[in-house]
């Protein structure tokens, strides 16, 4: 709006004071008239085309403003983990704290990328507002609990943390809970090996109820109780399979019209949870120390890898890198190895969060 206004005033100081000057210079008054009549329709006809050109204030800021911008969304996802940490700042006793216990133990990084990219922790309100009505469904092993736990806490005041905390951690269950602020409902569903998420995808498909947003995890159940990474990747290729379910239906139509039966749905924002970094030395039986080793976790991330099922290599899942958090974090984030300080799972809830408003706006641009 300014650039526009500036543009029109300087364009009447250009007609009314040039013929001025020349008349100064004794041109003739025909002449004058010719020249000035000349520059008001050249004018005229440069306001009127304005619209249809990148306007003069927007040239101006691309090389003025010192911050860059971003245009291409889908890079802003590949910065989502750039995270560092504050060493003073992390308490590893009680995973059920967050970062208002602690203080600022993470934090984005500084770079340019990174702050172009405008994310940002949300607060209290802004996550309810963010998964206003919202189906949420969260499912696998002790890390999707751990998970879900960082969002409730985000979610909920103290005083209502307090019952969730029991309820939550009953061992291999499930659990259901509805927001009342916003009317979101938040499942965990206590399925810790593939075969369980290919179970439930293909109770979404039965049912044709699809959650909001989708969040699942597996792993570490299956390499502590089979230990067979090839196992494990045919379950998730047969889990891709049935995922290809909750892609977006278009309503198929006959001659006389939509056929009966017929639906149309908007796929769910679909995350995976990766496994954590173990650390072999500090795991709390002999058992996983045998089972859990660095060379068949190396073993498993490939088989996820070549399952397709991630984003990034042409799948439907988005991975919330727990892995690579974890790894940064350090030994000083865990007591078992396996089990990570609360605020790594706070990191990762606020990486979901920020890729959702991401993925909100490239629907509504797009």
């Amino acid at each position: 709006m300014m650039g526009a206004l500036q543009f029109g005033i300087l364009a009447a100081c250009v007609v009314l004071f040039v013929p001025m000057g020349m008349a100064g210079w004794h041109l003739s008054r025909n002449k004058m008239l010719f020249f000035s009549g000349a520059l008001f329709i050249t004018l005229a006809v440069g306001v009127h085309l304005t619209p249809y050109f990148p306007s003069v204030s927007d040239v101006i800021s691309s090389f003025s403003s010192p911050a860059v911008v971003l245009e291409d969304r889908d890079s802003c996802t590949s910065f989502l983990h750039d995270i560092s940490w504050d060493d003073n700042s992390i308490v590893v006793s009680d995973f059920s704290l967050n970062s208002s216990d602690y203080g600022e133990p993470w934090a984005w990084t500084n770079s340019t990328s990174v702050i172009a990219c405008g994310f940002s922790k949300l607060g209290r309100s802004d996550a309810l507002d963010l998964l206003n009505g919202s189906w949420v469904v969260i499912a696998g092993d002790s890390q999707a609990r751990l998970f879900i736990l960082a969002l409730l806490n985000l979610m909920l005041d103290s005083t209502e943390m307090e019952s969730v905390r029991r309820d939550l951690f009953k061992r291999h269950s499930d659990y259901h809970i509805v927001i009342e602020e916003n009317g979101a409902k938040l499942d965990f569903i206590w399925a810790p090996y593939p075969m369980n998420l290919t179970g439930l995808v293909k109770g979404f498909q039965r049912e044709r109820q699809y959650p909001d947003v989708l969040v699942m995890g597996s792993g570490l159940w299956h390499m502590l109780r089979f230990t067979d990474a090839s196992d494990f990747g045919d379950s998730l290729g047969l889990l891709r399979r049935s995922v290809a379910s909750l892609l977006p239906i278009v309503s198929e139509f006959g001659s006389d019209g939509p056929v009966t039966g017929s639906v149309s749905v908007q796929s769910p924002h679909m995350f995976w949870l990766g496994m954590p970094t173990l650390i072999n030395s500090m795991l709390n039986t002999e058992e996983k120390k045998e089972k859990m080793t660095r060379v068949v976790c190396n073993a498993y991330d490939r088989e996820l890898d070549e399952s397709k099922l991630l984003r990034r290599l042409g799948g439907p899942f988005m991975l919330l890198d727990i892995e690579s958090l974890s790894r940064s974090c350090g030994s000083r984030c865990t007591a078992d190895g396996m089990h990570y300080s609360g605020v790594v799972y706070e990191a990762v809830v606020h990486i979901m969060l920020n890729e959702l408003l991401i993925e909100s706006r490239q629907r509504i641009w797009g």
